[in-house]
This record gives structure tokens, sequence and C-alpha cells, in this order.
């Protein structure tokens, strides 16, 4: 059943990162990321764009206890290939991919190279694992966006090992995926599981944004992005930061 990203999240006052990918009803592909935080260590984070590329920063190096698991690149190019995920997993999908920051295989493009994208990726995915913050041991949560499709990905801690987790939709207007890492608040984090909620998505960028930031909770959330990538012309990026802005966005 398709709802809305306030119905998907209704109730959990703490789901963590999340990743949303879908299509406007106009046939541009859609993607969202966002942050919540709650310790001073993970409130003290901004997204920033540089180059086309987003990142997670510090608002204040200072403060930064431990930038391993906060301070990393959330969202890199690479033709027609965007890469989205909640830690260094970003590099290396870009790396499996063959366009990367540094060799990770020989492997060739394919004749069909869609087929040979998803399958890079899931190769990447499978040499990583959940995060090592004992005792959440948080899901790394990834997507590869291509025109017309994309996959969502989970690595789970289960029983002391991974479960990895793979999504594939054929794109459908008006219709976007939603996966996050907590299923709610707690102590130990609570990892999400079950299948990606399918939520609607509209043409309206600065809307959907504004509608992606209402959804979160109040208390909590830290930093949003968004980004529309037409079929023709140049992707747009949204960037809402609670913190470090000068004036604190609520």
């Amino acid at each position: 059943m398709t709802r809305s990203i306030a119905e998907a999240l209704a109730g959990n006052t703490y789901p963590g990162r999340g990743i949303v990918a879908g299509m406007t009803p106009g046939g541009a592909m859609a993607l969202a990321y966002f942050i919540m935080g709650r310790s001073a260590n993970s409130r003290n984070r901004v997204l920033v764009e540089e180059d086309g590329v987003i990142f997670t920063r510090p608002v204040d190096a200072s403060l930064v206890s431990d930038p391993s698991l906060i301070i990393y690149a959330v969202l890199r190019t690479a033709g027609d290939v965007t890469a989205l995920t909640n830690g260094d997993q970003t590099d290396t999908v870009i790396n499996a991919l063959g366009y990367g920051l540094a060799p990770f295989s020989d492997r060739q493009k394919s004749a069909n190279p869609l087929l040979n994208d998803v399958s890079a990726f899931e190769d990447a995915l499978r040499t990583r694992s959940f995060e090592p913050d004992a005792p959440n041991f948080t899901s790394r949560i990834s997507a590869l966006i291509q025109p017309g499709r994309y996959v969502l990905s989970q690595l789970r801690e289960l029983h002391n090992t991974t479960l990895r987790a793979f999504w594939e939709y054929e794109a459908v207007p008006g219709v976007a995926h939603l996966i996050h890492t907590y299923a709610g608040d707690g102590d130990p984090l609570p990892a999400f599981t079950g299948e990606p909620a399918e939520i609607t998505i509209g043409d309206d960028q600065a809307a959907w944004t504004d509608e992606c930031w209402a959804a979160l909770d109040a208390s909590n959330r830290i930093s949003l992005m968004t980004r529309f990538i037409p079929a023709s012309g140049e992707p747009v990026t949204r960037i809402v930061n609670r913190f470090g802005t000068g004036k604190d966005k609520q």
C-alpha cells in the first residue's frame, strides 16, 4: 500500500538514517537522505554539496570524538549511476562500478551495463558488513539509482552474522521506496526489518523536501537532502540542516 512518508514514519521518533529512491510523476528519478541524532557527536553534523558530491561534515571539528562512522560521502555519481549510502560504503560501491576512487576489480562493462552495474553493486556490498557500533550494530543501508530503476540494500546484524538484503525496483511514476536504520528508539536501538515502505512522491521538489522534513521527529532530526534527476538537464539538490547554518532550522 502506498502511503505518504509521514504515514510511513508515524510513531517512529528515531528512524536513524534513511534513504528514499523513486520516480516523480513527471519521470525524474528522485532520492532523499536524512540523518537523526541524539548524542552530541551525532548532532554535530551538516550535509554539504561539493562538486556534485554530498558529504557529511562536522559543525565543530573540535567536538568530533569518532569521525569514522559520522563523516563520509553520502552520494556520488558516475556516468548515469548515483550511489547513495549511510556510510563509507558509498566509495566501495563507486570503486566496484569501475569508475572508482581506487581499483576494485578488473571487471569490464558487459553488453548490458545495467545488469553489470547491479551485480557490481551487490558484489561490493558483499565485502561489507553492519557498522561496528556495539551494542546497536547499525545497519548499512545503500541505494543504486539509474534512469528507470533503483536498488536498495540493507546489511543487518543477525545472530552475530551479516544478513544482506537487496530490493530491485523498476521505477513507477509517483512512487518511491523508503528504508531506514532503526525500527524506533531504544537502548540498544532496534534494527529496521522487513520490506522498504512504498511511499508517494510529487513533482514539486521544494514541497516534497518540506514534506520529508516535517515527517521526521522534530527533536531528533538533524539533516536532510533531496535530489531530483531529470531525464534531460542537470540534477537539482536541496539540503536542510538543523544546525550549523547560522540560524538553526526547526
